[in-house]
């Protein structure tokens, strides 16, 4: 590494977990403007922190001249994955920005995985979504073998965020918990029981979370002696999840309640229930269709539903207190989070 590489970064920045890490960490009293690199392919959406002193640049996953010196002066990195499910294209890229990094010098990459495979320690998924993680996870940690002086790393399996819950829920609508249809039906390939089921956590507080590690990180490589133990999420797989896992009709239950629908449970007139159907059937669906859109073509609907058979075999529903550990405090619990995201929709569209 050379003594020119000082600098935390954060690739790519502007997207929901990348804005929600940086804007902890340069709360007061945490990373200082002027040691935090912010790359994204827009950079003009984080004028505001360039403006605080942070250096802002650009470049793109899918634009691979973009990465070469991108990371240039950079000591840890915080790589948040590619946002698609595709498998080979998304691992390659992050190959590709892994090499540009460490050709760069960056010392230590902290890898923003993704909370499907189970428990921590599991390197299997049926998962679509989560192929791409575990390759990228398990060339990370070829890269330290190969290197164990001069690279580490670290792998957060980044929770399933609350509010992601419409992928899950074939676009389930707060401001219109009835659907399209009017009849109150959620389709998805699956019936909604255990005992696998959705560990749920806050965007927010995995910002936060990551946020705390990356600076533990970067004032340890800034610090250390040569006796220095290494921080425990070193050459680690951290699972952030959420504090409590919930089947899917208990989620469409408290979504629901939310909403201001009584759920099948209620016995009420209107229940809102999970209907098992095929996955032909869920793909085909024209609110799916046209919402999974990115990433996957035409075959993204059927190839985003295997998301389904990891959740029946408890993928999504590991549990850690890792994350409440790393803040010192409890997690929101997930009918608070949606509780707020849906009184907010409700005031915007006052």
């Amino acid at each position: 590494m050379s003594p020119s590489n000082t600098k935390l970064a954060i690739f790519p920045a502007s997207g929901a977990l990348g804005t929600a890490t940086l804007q902890h960490l340069l709360k007061p009293n945490q990373a200082r403007p002027e040691d935090v690199v912010l790359v994204a392919r827009s950079p003009e959406k984080l004028a505001s922190y360039q403006k605080l002193g942070v250096d802002v640049r650009q470049a793109d996953y899918d634009d691979a001249s973009t990465l070469v010196h991108a990371f240039d002066g950079v000591k840890i990195l915080n790589l948040i994955s590619y946002a698609s499910i595709q498998h080979e294209h998304r691992f390659n890229v992050h190959k590709l920005a892994i090499d540009s990094a460490i050709s760069s010098g960056v010392s230590h990459i902290i890898y923003s995985s993704l909370a499907f495979a189970g428990p921590p320690t599991s390197t299997t998924t049926v998962a679509q979504v989560m192929l791409a993680h575990l390759q990228t996870e398990a060339y990370l940690s070829t890269i330290h073998s190969q290197n164990p002086t001069t690279f580490t790393y670290s792998i957060f399996r980044q929770g399933i965020y609350a509010e992601s819950f419409p992928i899950y829920t074939a676009f389930f609508d707060l401001k219109n918990p009835r659907g399209e249809r009017g009849d109150g039906k959620v389709r998805i390939p699956h019936d909604g029981e255990g005992p696998g089921g959705m560990a749920w956590v806050k965007r927010d507080e995995l910002g936060e979370g990551t946020a705390k590690l990356l600076l533990e990180a970067f004032n340890y490589h800034n610090n250390k002696r040569v006796d220095s133990p290494l921080p425990f999420f070193f050459n680690s797989t951290l699972l952030l999840s959420g504090p409590k896992s919930y089947t899917l009709a208990q989620t469409v239950s408290i979504l629901a309640n939310a909403g201001s629908l009584p759920s099948s449970s209620s016995g009420q007139e209107e229940p809102v229930q999970i209907e098992q159907v095929s996955i032909e059937e869920y793909a085909s669906q024209p609110i799916v269709q046209n919402s999974l859109d990115y990433g996957g073509g035409t075959i993204w609907p059927a190839l985003w539903a295997t998301a389904f058979e990891g959740i029946r075999r408890g993928e999504a529903g590991f549990v850690t207190g890792t994350l409440e550990s790393v803040l010192g405090r409890k997690c929101e619990a997930f009918e608070v989070t949606v509780g707020k995201m849906a009184r907010l929709g409700r005031e915007e569209g006052k």
